[in-house]
């Protein structure tokens, strides 16, 4: 009987060629040549080109441009059937932010917590002409300095944000140092609370170009998600954020929640 304890080494060659398939996921259009991909992913070309021939006698790539390039095939798409997502997510929170994207023009993320983070489980990002990212779907949003985690923290269960705060704090990294930073922790609650929702200014090095603004996903009283809306920094006016799109988010938020909530009726 196999020891249902015991470890094993990562498979090297799966791992590069999910690592190819992610590198193409983002590349433009969806669409990259060896070199491209080589760079994105850090491994030599010849080892981009082997897996990408592996990948495309499965159906997961195609070559484009006579042979040149690669793009993703169906059978990625097919691959996703069997996965199941959370359903107010899929029924509720996906159509509402295609609806609203027109209005509000930047791209939203729908995330929920999970292990410390926000995992993005929808997104707009690839459909609006503002986006700066290809695919945000599945990327890990760090609590405490993002519009995301702010919103949710506020406003979530309170057992729930103690035991969020507690996993944060056991860290040995800047994340652990700011979480176990009470009088900050208890500011951002505060200042979230009051103004109605959240904001960033570029807190997170990783997206310090962008202010992001965030509103709760509500069941009853309680945050179950968040959602934001991405803009750069140096586009939009203060006056214009507080003014004009953050009574678009809260209308969206709103929406959704309303929906999440009928869904469980």
């Amino acid at each position: 009987m196999a020891d249902d304890g015991a470890t094993y080494r990562e498979v090297r060659g799966l791992s590069r060629g999910l690592a190819v398939l992610r590198a193409l996921n983002l590349a433009p259009a969806g669409i990259a040549h060896v070199a491209e991909l080589a760079t994105a992913t850090g491994l030599h070309r010849t080892t981009v080109k082997r897996l990408l021939e592996t990948l495309r006698a499965e159906g997961l790539v195609h070559q484009k441009d006579e042979g040149s390039a690669y793009c993703l095939g169906f059978e990625v798409r097919r691959l996703s059937e069997g996965y199941v997502a959370t359903d107010w997510i899929d029924r509720v929170a996906a159509p509402a932010m295609r609806r609203h994207l027109q209005a509000l023009s930047w791209p939203s993320d729908l995330a929920t917590p999970d292990g410390g983070f926000m995992i993005v489980r929808e997104s707009t990002h690839r459909a609006s002409l503002l986006s700066q990212h290809r695919a945000t779907i599945g990327i890990r949003i760090p609590m405490l300095v993002s519009a995301l985690g702010r919103a949710w923290l506020s406003h979530c269960d309170e057992a729930e944000r103690e035991g969020t705060l507690a996993q944060l704090r056991a860290r040995t990294d800047a994340v652990g140092a700011l979480a176990r930073d009470s009088r900050y922790v208890a500011r951002i609650l505060r200042e979230t609370r009051a103004r109605g929702h959240a904001i960033n200014r570029g807190e997170w090095e990783a997206e310090a170009s962008v202010v992001a603004i965030a509103f709760p996903i509500l069941r009853g009283q309680q945050a179950i998600g968040a959602i934001n809306l991405v803009l750069q920094k140096d586009a939009v006016s203060d006056r214009q954020l507080s003014r004009h799109y953050v009574p678009l988010l809260q209308k969206l938020a709103v929406e959704i929640s309303q929906g999440a909530e009928l869904l469980e009726a």
